[in-house]
């Protein structure tokens, strides 16, 4: 078995023409879904950006136990099952929290892997000697915060280097990934993951995408949303989603000339192609920009996944409505190349999907670590918060005591103790660690509970309100997803403070 998985960053699935969008021309993914099976209930699972690879390697969510961090010494990584079927995995990615204290245990799991520099936040490149007040002057105030977690400056730097449309990180990626394949498509047994961070923000793209969609803005550069509600006036609103139609744009470019090669090489008939996306992204849908802060509404929880296989090439065009979700990519890509599943594994193979539509879940799970727990069951969305936000009884399960961008301080540490093992955990024991300084939001990320907005419990129909505008009260509907979330949630060998949790919110 041969295999492609293209993994995009942000994907908003109602902007992708195959998924309804009309707002501009993505021809390139609608020639995708032609060649492929598209999955119309697809969702996230642990959220953002390393939890749910957590989830992807792994095939279990991990979002009721753990923050953003490591792989653990326990965890099954399907990169590291594809060696034991004598399958090569080579990784080709810019998406560069992999390289962060957080992320640093992922990468490594593949055969091989290469690292394309300069987006967002990398600290890639220095300038000593130009001052960065000059450079700061190009950009609007709103990105130009020296508090922010975004680190903006290392943005800025990053971008004076990158000049033509062949500098682009994501470019870049595609470029190593022809290389890859102008070597091995012709042998047998390997994986091929190339991920790009775009279309995540800062949405800076080449001009010739940029000038497809002109807006009134005059202003310093502007396409960095702030993971805030929306407040700017309308041309600056305009503007940042301009720039995120651009990157988009950028995107469908990059995978029509990816179909082109495989077009070229005839590469249909024995590799297997998969894309889709870590999670969406509000473009000031529900008055919000961006991730984390706000409930996971559809625009970030449902997501786009196009996948072709040569010995299902008869379905190509045909889509699916079984619900599915960021944890069965790992048994699926285990299935594809033949590896033993384990039994810690939650997610389920999507190949016999390929051959037929059917129901294999009756709801899905999906959530930050100390934020909501939330459900649905392709019908119905069920946003599930804690009573109490700053004040619940929260902890890390983890022998890889390491934050997003730095290590867990000898303050929170003091408070670690040894635990029993998870059904989860092969009969390893973890360290639990106290979530500490709730107090001080200065100190947490966006994806921590101190900064979340908006933590009501709330039930929509998503068939007759999409937009999930206006909740509604079914009590025969949240006694079903109640019964549904609970099943999921001690599937999952969830920690008992987080039952506990739910049960006084739900009323359990």
């Amino acid at each position: 078995m041969k295999a492609v998985f293209l993994l995009f960053d942000s994907l908003n699935r109602l902007m992708l023409e195959p998924y309804g969008g009309k707002i501009f021309e993505t021809p390139n993914f609608q020639r995708l879904a032609q060649r492929c099976v598209t999955f119309d209930n697809h969702y996230i699972g642990s959220m953002p950006c390393m939890p749910a690879r957590r989830d992807m390697q792994t095939g279990r969510h991990t979002f009721l136990h753990r923050s953003w961090g490591p792989l653990e010494p326990f965890d099954n990584s399907f990169p590291e099952l594809l060696k034991t079927a004598g399958a090569c995995s080579h990784l080709i990615s810019d998406h560069y929290h992999y390289w962060e204290d957080g992320g640093a245990t992922y990468h490594t799991r593949y055969n091989s892997f290469d690292f394309i520099r300069g987006q967002e936040s990398d600290p890639w490149k220095v300038l000593l000697d130009s001052p960065i007040d000059r450079i700061r002057e190009k950009y609007h105030p709103s990105q130009n915060d020296p508090n922010s977690k975004q680190n903006p400056y290392n943005y800025m730097i990053n971008r004076e280097f990158i000049r033509e449309e062949k500098d682009f990180p994501s470019v870049k990626c595609f470029e190593a990934g022809y290389e890859f394949l102008d070597a091995n498509r012709n042998a047998d047994n390997w994986f091929l993951q190339i991920e790009t961070f775009d279309p995540h923000e800062p949405f800076f793209a080449p001009e010739r995408f940029k000038e497809k969609f002109p807006t009134s803005y005059r202003g310093p550069i502007l396409d960095w949303p702030r993971y805030e509600r929306v407040t700017e006036p309308q041309d600056q609103i305009d503007e940042l989603r301009a720039n995120y139609f651009a990157l988009l744009s950028l995107c469908d470019d990059l995978l029509g000339r990816f179909l082109d090669y495989f077009d070229e090489h005839d590469m249909w008939k024995d590799t297997a192609l998969i894309l889709t996306t870590d999670h969406g992204f509000l473009l000031g849908e529900h008055d919000w920009w961006a991730k984390n802060r706000m409930p996971l509404y559809e625009e970030i929880s449902h997501i786009p996944l196009f996948i072709h296989h040569p010995d299902h090439a008869d379905k190509a065009g045909q889509r699916r409505n079984s619900l599915t979700q960021t944890i069965d990519l790992m048994p699926t890509f285990c299935e594809l190349f033949g590896a033993e599943i384990p039994e810690e594994v939650e997610g389920k193979s999507l190949l016999p999907l390929l051959a037929e539509d059917r129901s294999e879940r009756k709801a899905a799970m999906f959530g930050y670590w100390g934020g909501g727990v939330n459900i649905v069951d392709g019908r119905y969305t069920w946003f599930c918060y804690p009573k109490d936000m700053l004040g619940q009884e929260l902890y890390q399960y983890t022998l890889m005591p390491a934050h997003m961008t730095k290590l867990f301080t000898v303050d929170e540490l003091k408070s670690a103790s040894l635990v029993p093992p998870f059904d989860w955990t092969k009969g390893v024991p973890l360290l639990r660690i106290a979530h500490k300084s709730k107090a001080d939001t200065r100190t947490h990320s966006y994806h921590f509970p101190e900064k979340m907005e908006d933590t009501n419990t709330v039930l929509y129909d998503l068939r007759t309100d999409p937009g999930q505008t206006t909740p509604m009260d079914d009590p025969a509907v949240r006694k079903r997803l109640k019964q549904e979330l609970f099943r999921l949630m001690t599937a999952n060998d969830a920690p008992e403070e987080a039952l506990a949790r739910m049960r006084e919110s739900l009323g359990q």
